[in-house]
Formats: C-alpha cells, sequence, structure tokens
C-alpha cells in the first residue's frame, strides 16, 4: 500500500510538471534550453518520502554538426577497419591452405617420376588417381584464394574511403589509426602471397621436368621394343 501511495503520489506531480511545461511554452518557444531545465527541475523534485521516483532522463550533450559527423566517421573506421581484418586473415589462410596443396601435388609428382621404371601398370594408375584428385585440391584452392582476394580488396578500398571522411570531418586520429591498420594488412598479405609464387614456381619446374622424364621414358621404351626384334635375328 505504501508503494501504491509513493506511485500515485509520483504521477500527481508528473502530471502537475506536465502541466508547468505547457504554461511555459510560449514564454519558452524560442528558448529551447529554457524546456529543458524546466523538464530537470521537474524530474529532480519527484521525491517522495525521502526516495527518488526514478524516470528514465538523461542530459544530452549540446552536440554540434561537425561533432555528430566525426563520431559517424570515427564508426566507420572501426567497422571497416573490423572488416580489413576479417578479410585479411581469411586471404591468408586460403593462400597458405593453396601453398600447402601445391607442395604436397610436387612431392607426389616427383615420387611418381623418381619410380616410373619400376611401376607395374596398376601401381601407376592408383598414383596417377592420387596426383589427379591432388590437382583438383590445388584448382580448388586456388579458387578460393581468388574469392577471398576480390573480397579483400573490396575491404581494403572501403577502408581508404574511411579513412579520407575522416580526415575531411576533422577525426585525424582515426584517420590515421586506419590508413596504419591498411599498411599492416597489405604488408601480411604480401608476404603470403610469396609462398604461393615460390609455390608456384617450383610447381611449374616439376612440370618442366615431368615432361622431361616422361619423353625420356617414352624414348626408352621405343629403344627396347627395337632391340628384341635385333636380338631374335641374332640367335636365328
Amino acid at each position: 500500500m505504501a508503494a501504491l501511495r509513493r506511485l500515485t503520489t509520483c504521477l500527481s506531480l508528473i502530471r502537475s510538471s506536465a502541466r508547468v511545461l505547457l504554461s511555459s511554452k510560449k514564454s519558452a518557444v524560442n528558448k529551447p534550453w529554457k524546456w529543458t531545465n524546466i523538464l530537470y527541475r521537474s524530474i529532480a523534485s519527484f521525491t517522495v518520502g525521502g526516495g527518488l521516483c526514478a524516470v528514465p532522463f538523461r542530459q544530452v550533450e549540446n552536440l554540434s554538426h561537425d561533432s555528430l559527423i566525426r563520431r559517424a566517421a570515427s564508426l566507420a573506421t572501426d567497422s571497416s577497419s573490423s572488416f580489413l581484418s576479417q578479410t585479411t586473415l581469411a586471404l591468408i589462410d586460403a593462400i597458405t591452405e593453396y601453398s600447402k596443396a601445391v607442395h604436397i601435388l610436387i612431392a607426389l609428382q616427383k615420387r611418381y617420376l623418381e619410380s616410373l621404371e619400376r611401376l607395374d601398370q596398376a601401381e601407376e594408375n592408383t598414383i596417377w588417381q592420387v596426383i589427379i584428385a591432388q590437382r583438383a585440391e590445388v584448382s580448388d584452392r586456388r579458387d578460393e584464394c581468388k574469392r577471398f582476394e576480390s573480397t579483400w580488396v573490396t575491404a581494403v578500398k572501403l577502408c581508404e574511403m574511411a579513412a579520407e571522411a575522416a580526415y575531411i570531418s576533422g577525426a585525424e586520429h582515426a584517420s590515421i589509426t586506419v590508413s596504419t591498420n591498411i599498411h599492416v594488412a597489405q604488408s601480411q598479405v604480401e608476404e603470403a602471397q610469396k609462398m604461393s609464387v615460390d609455390a608456384d614456381k617450383k610447381l611449374a619446374e616439376t612440370k618442366v621436368m615431368e615432361v622431361e622424364r616422361m619423353a625420356q621414358y617414352a624414348a626408352s621404351l621405343q629403344n627396347d621394343e627395337e632391340e628384341v626384334p635385333e636380338a631374335y635375328l641374332r640367335e636365328d
């Protein structure tokens, strides 16, 4: 009952405050700050039995358009930096997995070439099935790298635009921060790309080795076929 009486009193005070605000409307129409002061004084007076009748009002800062734009620009740099961070991580992981897949393919091809003359038909078919599957893996990883790289480039451009907007709006610190993030991300991606370039180079070298080795193997088979009839002729 005491709480109910306290609530009833509080509501009565709010209605009284509203009447005060309405009666002051004409005199305060050209002075918005006066409305705010009247409202806060009325809210502050809502004390019943030594306790405050809580009303969720808080004094709002008097921000200018420039201040609001700077805050919005800072938020834009934060979100674009987060986007760049995620895409950079995804791209680096994709490049790493692609490089691993290429090195596995290189190892398989070298093993096949080294044991070419010792393999029977069944063993050769088995190894070729593994090599073909690994080539498909390399192709899938390459496509994944291209997809993430496209997203990463978009993130870089977005950060560059956010940095420029922040600088123009006066948020220099936010502009410097996002510009630094761009340089760090570019450096990390460049280091990762060196691995994939090195893997591609070694794969190309292995391909040349494979062509040469297969040509030698085919020539040796042809020589073996030509030598057999001559051996028979000598026996006759």
